[in-house]
């Protein structure tokens, strides 16, 4: 069987990324009542309106959905507290040492997975104990690795070293992507720039259309020798950060104003490589329909070939 979707509850082993302030109710809602596992996320450092939120999700789904605890951002112990206690299972933490969260977790009964963008960091945190790894790419959008590797690589690497469940992240946005992640190890996929271009993603129209709009190169990485090194969609801003060749921290500190207020040049519109692949903005339930239908259609069709005795 597969281990994601009895580890996790969903019907599909499929994960919405825990974008700040994007992953709440309404987006994670919709993944979990289509078949995926919504995630709400708790980067934002909003403590309280993370806890609202958690516990609006059993108004808007009776499905199973998760959390993520991004070690580098947790400034309050009540986020810790709150995800312990709450009516969830799965858990992912991230940007730090999984090791300091995964005793509260545990004991509260949680399967805990962690995001990792090395094979080095893999082997760490699977040492430490985690029950999966999320293989991050370098393609994602976000905060990234600086030294990033792509998905085609890391999870070939992990696979060959670790005996875990991998769930696939960055550079997957449909049914072709899920198969070519499955055929190297993984048993998930995670999408995030698919689900902000979504009819459900409380993302201004800009933002999602500069998406749809984008061409294959319409991303960037920003900050490669500093703090935070991220994956963006091309701005005149970003291009601009881009040429200066480093970006402060306080650049984020208006995204806000892009993410909900619509101006493309408020902050960096944090995006994947996938962003060149969407074309238009889709409900959730067509976008996770037309996954599984695709992951299917492929594997059948490369057994049909296979067994035929061709390529």
């Amino acid at each position: 069987m597969n281990r994601v979707i009895a580890q996790t509850g969903a019907q599909y082993p499929i994960v919405q990324a825990p974008m700040g302030w994007i992953a709440r109710a309404p987006l994670a809602s919709a993944v979990s009542n289509a078949g995926g596992l919504g995630i709400i996320e708790t980067s934002s450092g909003e403590t309280d309106n993370c806890i609202a939120e958690i516990a609006k999700m059993r108004d808007l789904t009776d499905r199973p959905f998760g959390i993520n605890l991004p070690l580098l951002f947790l400034r309050d112990t009540r986020m810790v507290d709150a995800v312990c206690n709450a009516p969830v299972t799965f858990v992912s933490t991230s940007a730090g040492s999984p090791g300091k969260l995964l005793g509260p977790l545990k004991d509260a009964g949680k399967v805990v997975y962690h995001v990792v963008p090395t094979l080095a960091a893999a082997l760490k945190a699977a040492e430490a104990g985690v029950d999966g790894l999320i293989v991050e790419g370098g393609e994602g959008g976000g905060f990234k690795n600086p030294d990033d590797v792509s998905t085609l690589v890391l999870l070939q690497a992990i696979r060959e070293a670790v005996d875990l469940p991998l769930i696939a992240a960055g550079g997957i946005c449909d049914g072709r992507g899920m198969a070519a992640a499955f055929a190297l190890g993984a048993e998930g996929i995670q999408m995030g720039t698919r689900f902000v271009a979504s009819a459900e993603s409380p993302v201004h129209a800009n933002y999602k259309q500069a998406i749809v709009d984008a061409a294959d190169t319409g991303t960037v990485m920003l900050n490669r020798s500093g703090t935070p090194c991220v994956r963006a969609l091309k701005t005149g801003r970003s291009l601009a950060l881009y040429a200066a060749g480093s970006m402060d921290r306080a650049e984020l500190k208006t995204v806000q104003q892009l993410y909900f207020g619509g101006d493309m040049e408020a902050s960096v519109g944090l995006a994947g490589q996938t962003a060149g692949l969407i074309h238009e903005v889709l409900p959730v339930a067509d976008i996770i329909r037309q996954t599984v239908d695709g992951f299917h259609r492929i594997r059948r069709e490369q057994g049909e070939r296979s067994m035929a005795g061709g390529f």
